[in-house]
């Protein structure tokens, strides 16, 4: 499990960039390892359009697509267990289509403002027209292998890593907001996008990730059994492609956990008093 000690650690501890850069590059293994796996089987375009297996509209009364009826399974086990109370976590299932929890619930330190965020259906999307036709490409357009329930399993594992991934960002936001709330607050006021962007952007620090993760996914993808001194095999058994590993970061785990940061700033101030809003601007920054 790549998590914080969300239920026992201080806000602070939890809140601190050095312990969530440590979430967020372990979530990078996870992510690459699971495109890996899913990689290894065909893209079943089948598995991502209504209605497509019959059994499940007979036998569940299921009129969705074979994955979102499996997320749903799924989602439903771990609702029992109390995954989404946790506030890194982010179910694509409905919440009024879920069980509530078994066990008692966990009371966690005030981490997040409240808010309504959640971009579980820009993921699943981009993953389903983007992400899955292009680590899938070297078996063909219209490859099925009939592996629906393996591969189902390879999508949960990665559609879970990047919600939990994109959706930290709001951690990200609150460190930065109460390490300077002034400088967060005229443009929470003014609902300057561009400036809120900018306020918790590094691109150093983006340049430096897409480095690492291309390293790890040459590293990763290698076929380890061929022998050492045939490196260039390896890069051509690659078990996915470095370029389209990048690419899933470059142009859309960046992209919308940003967004997902913006928006989670433009929550900031809500339900919070004139009086409130007035201390957070007279306070130093850390």
């Amino acid at each position: 499990m790549h998590t914080l000690d969300l239920h026992s650690g201080t806000s602070d501890d939890i809140l601190s960039l050095d312990n969530i850069r440590s979430v967020l590059q372990r979530l990078e293994d996870t992510i690459v390892f699971q495109l890996i796996e899913r990689a290894q089987f065909a893209r079943n375009q089948k598995m991502y359009e209504p209605l497509a297996f019959k059994e499940l509209e007979e036998k569940e009364g299921w009129k969705g697509t074979w994955v979102e009826w499996f997320l749903k399974e799924t989602e439903s086990s771990h609702a029992k267990l109390r995954r989404f109370e946790a506030p890194d976590e982010y179910p694509f299932t409905d919440l009024k289509q879920l069980p509530k929890p078994i066990l008692a619930s966990v009371e966690y330190p005030p981490l997040l403002h409240p808010h309504n965020i959640n971009v579980n259906n820009k993921i699943l999307d981009y993953y389903t027209k983007q992400i899955v036709p292009n680590i899938t490409k070297k078996f063909g357009e219209d490859s099925d292998d009939g592996h629906y329930g393996s591969a189902a399993i390879r999508d949960v594992e990665v559609l879970s890593a990047l919600s939990r991934r994109i959706h930290f960002g709001m951690f990200v936001s609150e460190s930065k907001f109460r390490s300077d709330p002034a400088s967060f607050i005229p443009n929470i006021h003014s609902k300057n996008r561009e400036a809120l962007a900018a306020l918790i952007t590094k691109p150093a620090v983006e340049a430096a990730l897409l480095i690492r993760l291309a390293e790890k996914a040459r590293v990763y993808g290698q076929d380890m059994n061929r022998p050492a001194s045939k490196d260039d095999e390896r890069e051509r058994e690659a078990k996915i492609e470095v370029e389209e590993v990048v690419k899933i970061y470059k142009t859309f785990v960046i992209p919308l956990t940003k967004e997902v940061e913006v928006d989670y700033l433009l929550t900031r101030l809500q339900g919070l008093s004139p009086e409130e809003v007035q201390r957070l601007s007279n306070q130093p920054p850390n």
